[in-house]
């Protein structure tokens, strides 16, 4: 069976759900991936309302839509970041609450609890998201910084996060981390200090993005291949690198996304340089059955003509494992 492909539907919050389903159905896809933010996901109105979740259930089957996860990244963000005025913009007001940083990270943490009992309720098994960091401003690690500090700040993510994986395995849900700069884990080693961090936490898995980890200089097939047990979702999302003017690094040069001077910079999906034949290979085995979630971001391409051409590239590109054995089994002297 081919993998259902999905849309996050993070970058379209500023339409209503009604709107966006019959387009999504129209641009070809399966099912969506809901955020949950914009009225696309409600934490709170999901618990307090069996209406509410099976109104969500009727509008998207409605258009022959499924779900199969939804996405809580901007509170994430908030559980372990060293809090500022740039957070009050994406949480929401109850979590903002009085902006008091450590008052901001605990109703973060409750939220995102809250995520997985809500997820439970709308039926699905998966929870993409964000950590945030306390260490992500010291990656450079100047002033000169010792591995006491990063165990430190892998420490406080560890402390704050297994409480909410514990509420994740009372409700049978998945925590899929989306690897990324400004998490706890935005890279081969840091993912691997991170599940050391929460003890292996079975709950404690990884929303594959390859275009976040792809202009660094990871090796995102090889990603797949070293937590094979734990890709829990995959977003099919593109970048190049490399092709600015040199004026602008990889860090970004405090420049905005769609400036031409950038080093690197998202695509829509085929776009880029993301070896996504390789990525289906070794999603093929390592048994991974779960939807190809498209999270569309290009800065100069028209959001429907991109998202329809990625959902087109991922049905193309996507095929199934081998059923049985090797191609050249018929080969062997005993089938002949």
């Amino acid at each position: 069976m081919p993998r259902p492909i999905t849309l996050f539907t993070g970058q379209w919050a500023d339409l209503s759900l009604s709107e966006l389903a019959p387009l999504a159905k129209q641009m070809g896809y399966d099912g969506l991936e809901l955020a949950c933010w914009g009225d696309h996901f409600n934490v709170q109105e999901a618990l307090r309302s069996d209406a509410y979740v099976r109104d969500k259930w009727a509008l998207l089957k409605k258009h022959g839509l499924t779900s199969l996860a939804i996405g809580n990244h901007l509170v994430g963000q908030a559980v372990c970041d060293l809090i500022d005025e740039r957070h009050k913009s994406i949480l929401p007001e109850h979590v903002w609450g009085d902006g008091d940083p450590e008052g901001v990270r605990q109703r973060a943490a409750k939220e995102l609890a809250d995520t997985a009992r809500a997820a439970k309720k709308f039926g699905v098994r998966t929870v993409t998201g964000f950590t945030g960091s306390s260490i992500w401003h010291a990656t450079y690690a100047f002033p000169p910084t010792t591995q006491a500090y990063w165990d430190a700040g892998f420490a406080d993510f560890g402390k704050r996060f297994t409480p909410i994986l514990d509420t994740f395995e009372r409700e049978d849900v998945d925590f899929a981390l989306e690897v990324h700069p400004t998490e706890i884990a935005f890279d081969i080693a840091s993912t691997q200090r991170a599940i050391a961090a929460v003890q292996g936490h079975k709950r404690f898995g990884f929303n594959f993005d390859p275009s976040h980890l792809a202009y660094q200089g990871v090796d995102y097939v090889k990603f797949i291949r070293t937590f094979p047990d734990r890709i829990y979702n995959a977003h099919m999302k593109d970048v190049w690198w490399g092709r600015g003017d040199g004026t602008v690094g990889v860090f970004g040069g405090h420049t905005s996304f769609g400036d031409a001077r950038r080093f690197w910079d998202f695509r829509s999906v085929g776009r880029g340089m993301v070896d996504f034949e390789s990525i289906i290979v070794a999603l093929n085995d390592i048994g991974y059955a779960g939807p190809l979630s498209v999270e569309w971001e290009d800065s100069r391409m028209d959001r429907v003509h991109g998202a329809t051409e990625s959902a087109a590239f991922c049905r193309r590109l996507d095929f199934p494992a081998a059923a049985s054995g090797a191609f050249d089994a018929a080969f062997a002297r005993e089938n002949q």
